[in-house]
């Protein structure tokens, strides 16, 4: 009438009978029922009428309350209603002392519960009376692997294989454990024991396939993969387990399938959402990778992982402050990681946070000195302060703990000058390029190639290189042009000259700010560089503050509330944060080049403050854009012809201001007039401002500060005219950019 010892339990828990709901005399009892009335209890749960055998159960209890087997009757019932069964199962194991069966069935109800440590007491206690038990000796080595000793485990799940040497879930556990221990092809072979008891064991086929994943035998794990879902396609492990595979195949799309099937079997695997999420940021999807991170860190807000990945996530689509937020969770979590150290770091270092940052990547290292993501960090911070020979030995130290990383080689090339000396690192390049990788580690190759032959004069192999660098990036995200020129519209129709001539009530008239602004790559760090030189300014680099005032105006607007009544608000806020940044100095210097949409709203908050526009020949501009990977730059900068329109909506809206703003807060500087005659116009710039003259912004290039944009070389180095008539080495590449020589401006200078 009962199911074997062996056979699964008929309560329905896929347990085997033994651990489940066994029904065993008990080796001793104290005061209980006569065997009539247990028998009777044992029938009823036989024939499946639970609820009335509890009932009769606890009835007797009432006159036995120190019957075991009444206990352990009890824990039947409850186990097979799905009902809670710890109080008596504990009840069991402490009326009988003697019974394995007691302390192994509470063992294993309290592992299912995530209780691992109680578990394994109550487990040892089972096999100092029964030692060879192989079904005992595997929970046992379930609940030390749960508590991550691993290697005891093995241990308990071979000494289970010498009592049962075809035991499934014995051969099955040890493969699991060899897997964790890195122990791969041990692995292996445990599960192929197992498929020889069990061939139809989709489980097991999809453990043997990550495996052979984790083996790089990847064709092996695909086909293994293949099998477990045929054999069970509602097995949504074997699909993670394929996604896993096809992303390392590099069959993204295949392996975003794989992921999505998954999750549609299993919605709230924690796992599965950050494998997706993961080839989701491969691909630059990083919007969705952030809801499928999002999810996985409200699911289990305990895992240090997903809150990385979040990070990450949030740091490709330069939300930079919640990317701090979810690097910090994930290093309270787990502080020994030296991952969610040099997570933190990258963040903090977009924040100016520099020491901060230096200090997490010296504790990543002083955790593990050969952390190749902390040197590689750790060579930037030094870049970004023009300390580019010690950056450079930090990242070759990297290269030498793993050879071929891709973003050590971008850096490489993004801090010097390359030379045709650089054959070894061309040829590490080009080697990775060959395989599958990262979209963005592509990417970050690509223009790294393309900078290394523009530097070495094979320009049609670098404009191939850029091509493709720039194709890649269209993935990311979609350039319209439509929605641009109406914004443009929508500017030029609000801030009219008449309204840029009010004093809203709430206008601030400090001199603080100085704004210089541009298109990207005109010139703009070159002149922060220069005027962060003299003693009485300095150079705050480029601050995202703008850009949500106008958002917060218009929507002000929009709603009929009156946008002027934010203005006060605004300039407060923005002055306190220079005030922060300033050290005192007379001047703070804002450089973000974009501003040059936001001048009419700055202009109104803070008419008194001086704006500086860069100017340089559109094509030189515009295929410097093209030639740079900036880390979230408008899609525009991926096309000819997109760079072509956004340039024509910059003239635009330029000649807008230029035409609109008071003469004596807007000075025009060309880019090759700056280089051509440095202290001629650093003086004009200086008497524009209100400062002295200071001969130390002729020596820019030796003044000791951070630079975090893609220019932060190039400020390094004495002025030189190279590149000017840069284009031309490009000229039978540049037919869309061609028309704008016509329409460029002429920088007027003070007006």
């Amino acid at each position: 009438m009962n199911p074997g010892r062996n056979e699964p339990c008929p309560c329905g828990s896929g347990k085997k009978y033994k651990r489940c709901c066994a029904l065993q005399p008990a080796a001793s009892r104290q005061a209980s029922p006569n065997q009539s009335e247990i028998g009777a209890l044992v029938a009823l749960v036989n024939q499946n009428r639970f609820s009335e055998a509890e009932q009769g159960a606890r009835t007797l209890l009432a006159g036995y309350p120190n019957a075991g087997m009444l206990w352990k009757i009890l824990s039947v019932t409850q186990l097979r209603q799905g009902k809670e069964a710890l109080q008596a199962l504990r009840r069991t194991a402490e009326l009988l002392p003697k019974d394995a069966e007691a302390h192994g069935n509470l063992g294993a109800a309290l592992h299912d519960q995530g209780q691992w440590a109680e578990a394994l007491v109550s487990l040892a206690k089972a096999l100092s009376i029964h030692p060879h038990d192989a079904q005992m000796l595997i929970d046992a080595g379930n609940a030390t692997k749960a508590l991550g000793r691993a290697r005891d485990a093995v241990a308990l799940y071979q000494q289970a294989l010498q009592n049962d040497p075809r035991s499934i879930e014995a051969h099955n556990n040890l493969g699991s454990a060899f897997l964790e221990l890195g122990r791969l092809d041990e692995a292996v072979s445990c599960f192929q024991r197992a498929l020889e008891v069990a061939p139809q064991n989709a489980q097991i086929r999809c453990n043997l396939s990550n495996a052979y994943r984790r083996l790089g035998r990847l064709q092996e794990a695909l086909a293994s993969s293949r099998s477990a879902i045929a054999l069970d396609h509602t097995l949504s492990v074997a699909h993670n387990t394929q996604g896993l595979i096809f992303a390392a195949l590099g069959e993204r799309d295949q392996a975003v399938a794989s992921y999505r099937q998954a999750l549609e079997l299993n919605a709230n695997d924690v796992e599965t959402l950050n494998n997706l999420g993961n080839v989701l940021r491969d691909l630059g999807e990083y919007s969705e990778a952030v809801s499928r991170y999002s999810l996985a860190v409200e699911l289990d807000p305990k895992r240090p992982e997903s809150h990385s990945n979040l990070g990450n996530a949030l740091l490709e689509l330069r939300r930079i402050d919640a990317a701090v937020v979810s690097f910090t969770q994930a290093l309270a979590l787990q502080p020994e990681s030296t991952l969610a150290h040099v997570s933190l770091a990258t963040a903090l270092r977009l924040q100016h946070r520099a020491d901060d940052a230096e200090q997490h990547c010296r504790t990543a290292l002083a955790i593990d000195p050969n952390c190749v993501d902390a040197l590689s960090l750790l060579g930037e911070l030094h870049a970004d302060q023009g300390r580019f020979t010690e950056a450079e030995q930090l990242f070759r130290q990297a290269l030498a703990v793993k050879p071929q990383l891709p973003f050590v080689l971008f850096s490489i090339a993004a801090n010097r000058k390359m030379t045709l000396g650089d054959a070894a690192w061309l040829e590490s390049a080009e080697s990775l390029l060959a395989k599958p990788l990262a979209l963005r580690h592509e990417i970050d190759l690509r223009y790294a190639l393309g900078k290394y032959y523009d530097d070495v004069g094979k320009y049609d192999e670098a404009f191939g290189s850029y091509r493709l660098a720039n194709e890649l990036s269209k993935h990311r995200s979609h350039y319209d042009r439509a929605k641009l020129t109406q914004r443009v519209d929508a500017i030029i129709d609000r801030f009219d000259a008449a309204f840029m001539r009010r004093q809203p009530s709430g206008a601030s008239a400090s001199e603080l700010p100085l704004f210089i602004v541009g298109m990207p790559r005109s010139g703009t760090s070159l002149t922060e560089q220069i005027l962060a030189s003299h003693p009485a300014v300095f150079g705050a680099g480029e601050l995202s503050f703008w850009d949500a005032a106008v958002a917060a105006y218009e929507a002000a607007e929009l709603k009929g509330h009156g946008g002027a009544n934010l203005i006060a608000g605004m300039a407060g806020e923005y002055l306190d944060r220079l005030t922060v940044l300033s050290r005192g100095a007379q001047r703070v210097i804002d450089k973000l080049p974009a501003n040059f949409i936001n001048l009419g709203l700055i202009h109104v908050a803070l008419p008194k403050a001086k704006i500086i526009h860069m100017q340089r020949h559109p094509i030189d501009n515009c295929l410097s854009i093209h030639f740079q990977n900036f880390l979230n730059i408008d899609p525009y900068a991926h096309d000819l012809e997109d760079l072509a329109h956004y340039y024509g909506e910059y003239l635009r809206i330029t000649d807008h201001w230029r035409a609109t703003l008071p003469a004596t807060q807007l000075l025009e500087i060309p880019y090759e007039a700056l280089i051509a005659d440095q202290e001629g116009w650093t003086r004009r710039m200086l008497d524009f401002i209100g400062l002295p003259w200071d001969s130390k912004c002729l020596d820019f290039h030796l003044t000791n500060r951070v630079v975090l944009t893609t220019s932060k070389w190039q400020v390094r180095q004495k002025i030189n005219t190279a590149s000017a008539g840069r284009w031309r080495n490009y000229e039978k590449f540049v037919a869309p950019l061609l028309h704008l020589i016509e329409a460029r401006p002429r920088a007027r200078g003070v007006r």
